[in-house]
């Protein structure tokens, strides 16, 4: 929905931030809409709102109002840093999403200050509360980074035995391509390991509309903890989404550097002609990323130009 975000996680973007999209060039919301009526009249059934921080695009919650009227749309999920979910979580339910993502990396003040760049973490947790008060679902995305914030893995497993939520845990993603990335990068298998010498883990199976992690319970819990490994264990055949940017830009794979611009299309406003490239480029879509392979060689990009 928007390149803007109010935070600037180290993974994500830069210190200074990425040069911002001219207005002009961001999609307007009557053309996100028409993009979500040709995707669901292909047969897509879930669409998942980024950023960017979605939550700071004026007009946000009436845009999602209207799109989770889209007929044949079955599920609508908004992912957030969660900084300005107390003020809204409520809104957000009464417009229609069922469940959020909240990107949150670190329950230590001090680590996340310097993971985010920002001190805001209790404004996180408020918005976490917020959200379990009024029964809105939601899961909670942990990028897993060896010896920054591993060490809190089993702590936020926890979470999930007394919190009916789920707790993924994300294999490091070299989107902005640092030198020495790949040490920071904690394999899946690593970390189920870590988990099974606290806990007594249940493999759960995925629901028809679920996303490519592998699934789990503690004995006992009330949540779920699934693990996410795109580098160490490649889910590309199962993979089924496509990203459409906030300046309009498809990407059929997260590290492809081929984008589709569909802003010509959307000028027409013809959804039939909108719905048979979309058609085009899901057929067309890559059997497999080559991050496992030395020679790789997407560009540098930060998550919150591509969607998270």
């Amino acid at each position: 929905m928007t390149d803007r975000c109010n935070m600037r996680c180290v993974y994500c973007m830069p210190a200074g931030g990425v040069e911002k999209l001219a207005h002009e060039e961001i999609l307007s919301y009557e053309q996100f809409l028409l993009i979500a009526r040709a995707a669901v009249g292909l047969g897509i059934e879930k669409i998942r709102v980024t950023g960017g921080e979605p939550l700071v695009r004026h007009g946000i919650v009436p845009f999602l109002e209207q799109l989770a009227k889209t007929e044949g749309l079955r599920q609508l999920v908004l992912t957030t840093n969660g900084v300005k979910l107390a003020g809204l979580a409520q809104a957000l339910k009464d417009a229609g999403v069922q469940r959020l993502n909240i990107s949150l990396d670190s329950l230590q003040p001090a680590l996340f200050k310097q993971l985010t760049r920002r001190d805001l973490l209790y404004e996180v947790l408020a918005g976490i509360e917020a959200v379990e008060k009024i029964g809105l679902s939601y899961k909670l995305n942990m990028v897993v980074m060896r010896g920054c914030n591993d060490h809190e893995i089993c702590d936020f497993a926890a979470l999930t035995r007394e919190h009916d939520c789920t707790v993924r845990f994300i294999e490091y993603m070299p989107a902005l391509k640092e030198e020495g990335w790949s040490a920071l990068v904690v394999p899946g298998a690593e970390i189920l390991q870590q988990l099974e010498t606290r806990y007594q883990l249940q493999a759960i199976d995925n629901g028809p509309l679920a996303g490519p992690a592998r699934e789990f319970a503690i004995a006992g819990g009330r949540g779920r903890i699934g693990v996410i490994n795109p580098l160490s264990g490649h889910f590309c055949a199962k993979c089924n989404r496509i990203r459409i940017t906030a300046a309009g830009q498809v990407r059929t794979c997260l590290f492809s550097d081929d984008e589709f611009d569909l802003k010509p299309l959307l000028q027409l406003n013809d959804v039939e002609i909108l719905t048979r490239q979309l058609k085009r480029l899901v057929d067309g879509k890559p059997a497999c990323h080559k991050l496992n392979a030395a020679e790789f060689s997407h560009a540098a990009f930060s998550m919150a130009h591509i969607g998270g």
